[in-house]
């Protein structure tokens, strides 16, 4: 297949800037360019691209809220991939640079942007060296900096590497660690759109997004919108991960059959049976083999009962324990917690601490209502997306998985029946 945003499988070095050019790299940004700001961001509207970081947001609308009041506008890059499931940033950061670099230039001439600011994931440091290179490159070449590509249009470009904080994800608590602040969200309104970096008009916009908004001024919109379904065109990277066989990403039109995702991951390890999967990384609601013929774009995986979230499908076979799986993930959510509000801070520990007495075989089943009414009072309550992130898969699995629950009560989990001894001496 011919691929759009993992372009380097087609053309291999394309991270460097001169392969880059050659393939028609900043031909889109040119075209841009020739364009007035409205008109780009018209363009970007009609194509229907939606978020590709979680939300799904449509983009072109996102743009246009930034106020006329005068003020200086800021574009900011979401590259702090934290979801576990989900690692498509990491290789569009290390492997095509330049179509984010050439993105981020068309939004920010779109938005009238002088300045944008990738915060990229600390752990990335690949990613993060072959990101500044490219920036480099680009700005010898005149692409970025003053009178980008000839034009009156002048950008910079900043690289900040944040500390491995699964908050910063969210963007107002990026925008904090920006700032050179604790990474904790902010209460809202004012929005982003309003009050953003340094009180600024700001856009926040995740990698794959951006990566997606040349190919728009190069095809059209009516093109681009042609490919995947109406109310979610366009291309996605998917990260396929778990029990599957040949785990990695892939890159698909959006509205392909989730079977036919599981099958170029090359199905189920080991021959087993599918038990669940998650289908939009960990903070996502799990579904059944039911669901397995659901089309695979942001209407349709909503209304089987989840999200597409960040694009990461985890895969969960016949031996998987389900309340360990619960357990591990609830733990996580609990450690990246930012303590900031009560409901997020005080009950994923509790949600966790639950779990561990059911792993150790020591539940009672009064126990699973007790984690749904926490779990609903996390939801309603917390400050920011992360409290219920940590509760999609747990309540899912108490709504599909429940006898498996009870079954625990009976002398530890039956998947592996030495598993709760293993906890209790460790």
């Amino acid at each position: 297949m011919s691929y759009a945003l993992l372009r380097h499988r087609d053309v291999p070095g394309i991270r460097d800037f001169s392969v880059y050019r050659d393939n028609d790299g900043y031909r889109a940004l040119e075209r841009a360019l020739g364009l007035t700001p409205e008109e780009v961001i018209e363009m970007v509207t009609a194509s229907g691209l939606r978020g590709r970081g979680g939300a799904g947001f449509p983009t072109g609308r996102k743009w246009s809220f930034l106020p006329r009041d005068g003020r200086e506008r800021v574009l900011v890059v979401n590259a702090d991939e934290g979801e576990p499931g989900t690692f498509k940033d990491r290789e569009l950061l290390e492997h095509n640079p330049h179509q984010l670099l050439e993105g981020i230039l068309i939004a920010a001439w779109a938005l009238g942007a002088p300045a944008s600011y990738i915060y990229i994931r600390g752990e990335f440091r690949e990613g993060y060296d072959r990101l500044a290179k490219a920036i480099r490159e680009a700005s010898a070449a005149g692409f970025v900096g003053t009178h980008v590509a000839g034009s009156a249009f002048s950008h910079s470009i900043h690289v900040y590497r944040g500390a491995g904080a699964y908050i910063c994800g969210e963007e107002t608590a990026l925008l904090e660690s920006l700032e050179g602040k604790r990474g904790q969200p902010r209460v809202k309104p004012p929005f982003p759109a309003l009050s953003g970096l340094y009180g600024l008009p700001t856009v926040v916009n995740n990698v794959e997004t951006l990566m997606n908004v040349p190919l728009i001024l190069v095809s059209g919109p009516e093109r681009y919108r042609r490919v995947g379904p109406a109310e979610s065109p366009g291309y996605k990277v998917v990260s396929l991960s778990g029990r599957v066989a040949r785990p990695g990403n892939v890159e698909v039109p959006l509205g392909i059959p989730i079977r036919d995702l599981l099958d170029m991951a090359g199905g189920v390890a080991g021959g087993r049976s599918l038990k669940a999967f998650i289908p939009g990384g960990s903070s996502m609601p799990l579904l059944t083999p039911e669901a397995v013929d659901t089309s695979y774009d942001f209407e349709s995986v909503r209304r089987a009962g989840s999200q597409l979230g960040s694009g990461g499908i985890i895969v969960l076979d016949s031996e998987a324990c389900i309340v360990d799986a619960v357990r591990r993930v609830v733990r996580f959510y609990r450690d990246e917690s930012c303590g900031k509000c009560t409901p997020c801070r005080e009950g994923t520990y509790w949600n966790a601490e639950v779990l561990e007495r059911w792993e150790r075989g020591l539940g009672r089943e009064a126990d699973l209502d007790v984690l749904l009414d926490v779990s609903n009072n996390i939801n309603e309550s917390s400050l920011c997306p992360l409290g219920p992130a940590s509760t999609g898969l747990l309540v899912s699995a108490l709504t599909h998985f429940r006898g498996e629950f009870l079954e625990h009560l009976q002398g530890g989990c039956p998947l592996a029946p030495n598993h709760r001894l293993e906890v209790v001496v460790g």
